[in-house]
Order: structure tokens, then sequence, then C-alpha cells
């Protein structure tokens, strides 16, 4: 009988699952970040472009309403992950006795990290925006919740490339050694992982840089482009998700 042809070990399946609700949670906290700063970019961009505080005002409300929605559906979502991964990962080591590579984990936690960092920025400016829908008086106290704010997320960030850098030496460590178990023929995901739609979410990350570069302005786009780009950068992501 042909290695391929043999019933694979007890626990093979139940990898397969724990690999699926990994991917599914990637997914998901991917497609929570992109939505984030996609709707933070252009709501901010939009209530910059209003011409009254009328209609300034509705704006501002949406935009803090948005990054105050963003921040704790962020935070869960990348638990879900982390969780899933963690639990694939020593599932793997169990079953199969082989480590998985490093890498990957390393630059996605780095991108991750990367769009929290544009998520808070884009939150920091919520005073200025009530400040020209002349609600000074809440500008003011909302500033002092963005400094303290702010400070946290300093300290977070710092702890976050301290823990971040440990863990990739310790890859590059074990990179460095000799030997090392080849894997398991029976591993269902051995050679067959599906990879995630490259097109579908270059686009979106095209998207949603195009949003944050107008928001930055680095180039002004008129406001039909700024509202096709939000609906690409959505239907990109959902549609990866799918």
């Amino acid at each position: 009988m042909l290695l391929t042809e043999m019933t694979p070990p007890p626990g093979a399946e139940a990898v397969a699952r724990l690999r699926s609700g990994a991917r599914a949670a990637r997914r998901g906290s991917l497609v929570a970040l992109f939505t984030s700063i996609a709707l933070l970019a252009t709501v901010q961009l939009l209530a910059d472009r209003a011409l009254t505080r009328e209609q300034t005002l509705p704006l501002a409300v949406l935009s803090l309403a948005v990054f105050a929605a963003a921040l704790p559906t962020l935070a869960l979502t990348q638990y879900v992950w982390g969780r899933r991964a963690r639990r694939v990962r020593r599932r793997e080591r169990e079953l199969y006795t082989a480590a998985p590579t490093g890498w990957t984990r390393a630059l996605s936690r780095l991108g991750v990290a990367a769009g929290w960092a544009v998520t808070l920025l884009l939150g920091w400016t919520a005073p200025r925006q009530f400040r020209q829908a002349a609600l000074y008086a809440f500008a003011d106290a909302l500033s002092w919740a963005v400094e303290a704010l702010a400070v946290l997320s300093c300290a977070a960030g710092v702890l976050f490339l301290a823990w971040w850098a440990r863990d990739t030496l310790g890859t590059l460590t074990r990179a460095a050694r000799p030997g090392g178990s080849p894997g398991d023929p029976w591993d269902p995901g051995h050679g067959t992982r599906q990879p995630v739609d490259p097109v579908l979410w270059a686009g979106a990350a095209v998207a949603v840089g195009a949003l944050l570069g107008a928001r930055a302005h680095l180039w002004e786009p008129a406001t039909g482009l700024v509202y096709a780009l939000l609906t690409a950068a959505l239907v990109c992501t959902v549609v990866t998700d799918e």
C-alpha cells in the first residue's frame, strides 16, 4: 500500500479543522482592520471638506463612533486569531513533531501593529474635527482623553516592539539550528494550504492606501472618487472574506 493511501493518524482531521478556524479568524481580523481604517479615513476626509459647522458635526460624531467601535473590534478579532493560531501550532507540534516556520507569523504581527498605529493616528485627530464644528468644550475634554490614550498606546508600542524583537530573535536562532523534522506526509495541510487571494487583498490595500494619502493631503481626489475608493476597499475585503 502506498504511503499516501494509508489512513491518516488520529488527530489529523482535528488539525485540519483547527487550521480552518484559524484561517477564518485571520480573515475576520484583517477585514476588521481594513474596514476600520477605510471608514475612518473616508469620514474624516469628508469632514475636512464640509463647508459649514452643521455639515461637519455629524461627520465628526460618526468618526468618533467608528473609532470607538474599531478599538474593541480589532482587539477582539485579533485575540481570537492569536488564540486559534496558538492552538494550531501546539497541536501540530504534538501530532507531527514539526514546528512551522515563524517568519510569516513575525511579519504578520508587524503588519497588524502598523495597522493599529494608523488607526490610532486617525482617531487622535477627532478633537480637531469637533473644534471645526464649534464644540470647543467637548473638543477640549476629548483632547485629554486622546492624550491619555496616546501615552498608553506609546507604552504598548514599546512593549510590543521589545516582545516582537525577542520572538524574531528566537525564530532566527531556531532557523540556524541544523537538522529538524521535515514534517509528516500524513499532514492534511502539507503542501495544500489554501493561499489568500493576492489580487483582492492587493486591491483592498491600494484603495485603503489611496484614502490614507488623501487624508494626509498627498492628493485631492474628487468626492465621488473617495466614495468609489471606499466601496472598492469594502468590496475587496468582503469578497476576500467569502
